[in-house]
């Protein structure tokens, strides 16, 4: 009677621990992202200061020691939340950049652009961070860098749309529009009356236009 000798593996399956490490990685992954979904949003809904690990924990499904196991501290999270959000915004509004229009009106829509990314969900966790930053030495070490890295993507993404508007002109025209955005989202998280932001900010794009668009 003739055996028939086994079939050898397949050269294409991956040892069983190049499987594993792969599904502990995705795990990691969905840890981390959880962590920082639910970071924001306690941020937004409770503010900074109604926001504990314990309640950011139970929003992601994880445990105390899992949240240690991939931050060193409450204030490297926040930072990492509000850098992600950041990267989501960016990647969003990436495709409407390019499209912006050509001549004057490319200024307005810039504008534009720029009020999306800095208002919103966005506005509201970081404003909840600067706030307590001014007290809190170690939050404020981890988002500075973070806030920094925003403001420098952010220049250099409106930068490459400019044309021919010299360096220290486009500069001036970003701080001046990233903080009069900042304005306006701090009066919207305090009530004020929508129309009139959208006057101011249909006032500044006008203005930019004329002074920045010749």
């Amino acid at each position: 009677m003739t055996t028939t000798p086994p079939t050898p593996p397949s050269s294409s399956t991956p040892p069983s621990s190049a499987r594993s490490h792969r599904t502990q990685a995705e795990r990691r992954a969905q840890t981390r992202a959880a962590l920082l979904d639910a970071t924001i949003e306690c941020l937004v809904e409770l503010g900074y200061p109604r926001t504990s690990m314990q309640e950011i924990c139970a929003r992601a499904g994880v445990s105390k020691g899992a949240f240690q196991h991939h931050f060193a501290a409450k204030s490297d999270l926040m930072a990492s939340a509000v850098e992600q959000l950041t990267i989501r915004l960016q990647r969003r509004s990436a495709p409407e950049a390019r499209d912006l229009p050509e001549g004057p009106d490319r200024i307005a829509a810039a504008i534009d652009l720029l009020w999306d990314s800095y208002s919103g969900t966005l506005a509201t966790a970081a404003m909840e961070l600067w706030i307590a930053a001014r007290t809190d030495p170690e939050l404020r070490r981890a988002i500075r860098p973070v806030d920094r890295a925003l403001g420098r993507s952010t220049l250099e993404l409106l930068t490459g749309l400019s044309g021919d508007l010299p360096e220290e002109r486009m500069q001036t025209l970003f701080w001046l529009t990233v903080n009069l955005t900042r304005g306006l989202a701090l009066d919207a998280e305090l009530g004020g009356d929508p129309r009139r932001r959208q006057q101011l900010l249909d006032e500044w794009k006008r203005i930019a236009t004329l002074h920045f668009g010749e």
